[in-house]
């Protein structure tokens, strides 16, 4: 299964990137949209991953401050390699951008993914749109 991740503007790829984090987030998770979409976007970097056929099966974003977030893979597409092809390819973009950290609200259910690539967790459990989360940290 081949795909490509590539950076986009939220201004030319916003309904996208609201299908799959809508799919992921408000209807796998119950997440409301009002907590999903926090009025940031448009002052993100996103990447959007498409697969051979060209169809969007996943992307993320990254805050200028270096946090990383809304990672969102659809379904089919997860443990494929999809999400670290995400996370690599924001890792470039925050250095060319001099970011020195990266930061992000991890489910905790995901932390083994996030430490595999060099986060660490810092602090105390807490809620994110009644998920638990905990923040990790990643020097670069």
């Amino acid at each position: 299964m081949s795909f490509t991740a590539r950076i986009v503007d939220w201004s030319s790829e916003e309904k996208t990137l609201r299908m799959i984090r809508e799919t992921v987030f408000i209807m796998e998770q119950d997440v409301h949209e009002d907590e999903e979409f926090d009025g940031r976007d448009a002052d993100c970097l996103h990447v959007l991953v498409k697969d051979n056929k060209d169809r969007p099966i996943a992307t993320a974003r990254l805050l200028k401050d270096g946090k990383v977030g809304r990672m969102a893979v659809l379904r089919h597409w997860r443990k494929k390699g999809v999400g670290s092809a995400m996370l690599i390819k924001l890792f470039v973009e925050a250095r060319i951008l001099g970011l020195k950290q990266l930061t992000a609200d991890a489910q905790v259910r995901a932390l083994p993914f996030y430490e595999k690539h060099g986060f660490r967790v810092v602090g105390d459990e807490f809620l994110d749109a009644r998920i638990p989360h905990k923040k990790v940290v990643k020097d670069l």
